[in-house]
């Protein structure tokens, strides 16, 4: 099964988000990429998240994606 960091590596490899602490704000995910991200993590992890969950916050750095994973039931 992919991991997190596989996933944001597939979206944009150019990136390497263990140097940040904010993959947005660094310029590093922009509101497609977000869009792609939650599509892979639906997939990959058997999820929905719902779009009221779909906020940068959510997605700022790899714990607030396992956050909003969990949050949606699953186990990254």
């Amino acid at each position: 099964m992919k991991t997190i960091a596989d996933i944001l590596s597939g979206i944009r490899p150019e990136f390497d988000f263990s140097t940040s602490d904010d993959f947005i704000r660094d310029g590093m995910l922009d509101s497609f990429d977000v869009m792609m991200l939650v599509a892979e993590l639906d997939e990959t992890f058997g999820i929905s998240i719902d779009g009221l969950s779909i906020v940068p916050e959510n997605f700022r750095n790899a714990d607030a994606i396992e956050a909003i994973v969990r949050q949606h039931g699953a186990s990254p």
